[in-house]
């Protein structure tokens, strides 16, 4: 569903006028398009003192200009830039931070439309020390207080570096590159984890997916329908999953993205075994499974009944849990896969009528955490996305007043497309995402409810 009140004040006489009357002023955000460059401007790289100095700044300094990327180590005046990193991954203490901190606010304002924060830094948990670890976790309060400030569709987001990563491990480059690009639209405020060295830069960026086999349940419309083409687009075979009540849906987009359409409830006891069967049979390897398919059934919690809350819980999550057991215990797969889930912000921060809903989400979150070091024994990894207010068939329900309200609650002031979920998905089934498990990334525009 379009956000014909975004498409006004994007420009003209409607943001002037918006302006004028003191509305919000989204802006529509600059999205990935193949072709287009990674960040459009130079990126300005500082280190601990300010400078691009440092040996992780260094690093992702040359990096980024391997990339092809205009990198700055210090900001010409006036001039507009595409991104800053911040690389903080030797702070120590709190007075650390004012000297590369506040010399990146001196090039906040010159910051383009569409343009990227990013820091580097390392996990506060990971610090032996107060101080340090203080200084680490004054970067989480610092980045999401400055994504709130930025507008014209700028974000700001992190990444954190586990013990057993660095500023130029595949997996840091990988989110670097992700939040860079046009594919984290809708991510905000966010930060991912690194923790460990594996994973591998795909040869071709724009097809970092070739060769691999992605299932996607719930396929047949919306966001699983945007996952499944998104997928495609770089490069994966696609099995499609849904109902069969689905079918026809179901269907049309598996001839769409070329692949096959496995008509199936994944409620059933054997789901993840049949799964499994048609990949390899069909396609021969199984190499990324995104868990998408998910229904609603909202009612407040004093007027709930038990088949809301079963049918809820059958297909958001204990579906899920039986087919990660399935793929666990396959002597067929030699390595799992990268499974990815959808979550929800309802699972993160709750939402009236929504109790059966948020359990169900909050037990995605949990269960992924859980599961990393299992699916890492394996060979494989899994993480979490929670979408916020997207636009869709279910959300374009809601009545105006309501859905207006919930589109404009976030810092981008304005809602998610499909295929902003479907671009942090891609990320995170990707091999650039190795050293990423058992993470949730939100992609919500980095909404006022919640972390």
């Amino acid at each position: 569903m379009s956000d014909k009140y975004t498409q006004f004040v994007s420009r003209g006489f409607g943001r002037d006028l918006a302006g004028k009357l003191g509305l919000p002023r989204p802006v529509e955000l600059r999205r990935y398009k193949a072709g287009d460059p990674l960040i459009p401007g130079p990126v300005l790289v500082l280190g601990q003192n300010g400078e691009s100095k440092g040996q992780g700044a260094e690093a992702l300094a040359a990096e980024l200009v391997s990339w092809g990327l205009d990198v700055r180590r210090n900001a010409l005046p006036k001039e507009k830039l595409g991104a800053i990193v911040l690389v903080l991954d030797e702070v120590r203490t709190p007075e650390d931070l004012e000297v590369p901190v506040l010399t990146a606010a001196r090039s906040v304002r010159d910051l383009a439309a569409g343009g990227r924060i990013i820091s580097v830094s390392r996990t506060a948990e990971s610090a032996t020390d107060p101080a340090e670890a203080a200084a680490r976790q004054g970067i989480d309060g610092l980045v999401r207080s400055l994504a709130k400030e930025l507008r014209d569709g700028a974000t700001a987001n992190g990444i954190l570096l586990g013990s057993g990563a660095a500023p130029q491990s595949p997996g840091t480059l990988g989110a670097l590159r992700f939040f860079l690009s046009g594919r984290s639209a809708f991510v905000d405020g966010q930060f991912l984890s690194v923790t460990s060295a594996s994973g591998r830069l795909p040869g071709d960026p724009e097809k970092p997916l070739a060769g691999k086999v992605a299932v996607v349940t719930g396929a047949a419309r919306g966001i699983g329908a945007a996952i499944a083409r998104t997928l495609h687009r770089d490069g994966a075979t696609i099995v499609a999953v849904d109902v069969p009540a689905a079918g026809d849906h179901l269907a049309e987009v598996a001839n769409e993205v070329k692949g096959t359409a496995l008509q199936l409830d994944i409620t059933v006891p054997d789901a993840g075994e049949r799964i499994i069967r048609h990949a390899l049979e069909r396609h021969g390897s199984l190499d990324i499974l995104v868990h998408n398919a998910g229904i609603t059934r909202d009612k407040l919690l004093a007027n709930m009944d038990e088949g809301r809350w079963r049918s809820v819980i059958a297909v958001n999550i204990a579906s899920q849990l039986r087919i990660n057991d399935a793929i666990l215990a396959s002597s067929e797969l030699p390595v799992a896969p990268r499974i990815v889930s959808v979550a929800s912000t309802s699972g993160i921060a709750g939402n009236r009528g929504q109790s059966n809903y948020a359990a169900s989400k909050g037990g995605v979150i949990g269960m992924v955490r859980a599961s990393a070091p299992l699916l890492e024994a394996r060979g494989g990894a899994i993480n979490a996305v929670a979408p916020g207010f997207i636009e869709t068939e279910m959300t374009a329900r809601i009545p105006f007043v309501t859905r207006e309200v919930a589109r404009r609650l976030n810092s981008l002031q304005q809602g998610g497309a499909p295929g902003d979920v479907a671009e942090a998905i891609a990320f995170l089934a990707s091999d650039a995402a190795g050293g990423i498990s058992g993470d949730v990334l939100r992609v919500c525009g980095q909404n006022l409810v919640g972390a």
